[in-house]
């Protein structure tokens, strides 16, 4: 999984008018999928009902790759509720357990 900024599943959508959110998708489940979660083709976004359906397969992968630490309940309605701010909140979670060395740097005083 790529470490990513948060600010781009939150901010980017409106400056592409919902288009990053797809492709923020995209990309996460074919990372995901690398990891071995089995989240069906992302086509299923663009279908009525079948759209609900493959988001609670992406949350269920979302609680594999971060083994726990996000539930796929929790995933699920921050998504489908809060839209990109929910999707922000899942990058944050990705983020950390893919965080690289210079991230996880301590300050001593």
């Amino acid at each position: 999984m790529k470490y990513r900024s948060i600010a781009a599943p939150l901010l980017l959508p409106l400056v592409t008018f919902g288009i990053y959110s797809l492709v923020w998708s995209v990309k996460t489940k074919n990372e995901m999928n690398n990891y071995g979660t089995g989240i069906p083709t992302a086509w299923l976004l663009i279908v009525p009902i079948a759209n609900i359906v493959w988001l609670w397969k992406y949350s269920v992968g979302v609680e594999v790759f971060t083994r726990r630490g996000m539930g796929r309940h929790a995933a699920f309605w921050l998504m489908l509720l809060l839209g990109t701010i929910g999707s922000a909140i899942v990058q944050h979670e990705f983020n950390r357990k893919v965080a690289p060395a210079s991230v996880n740097v301590s300050v001593s005083a």
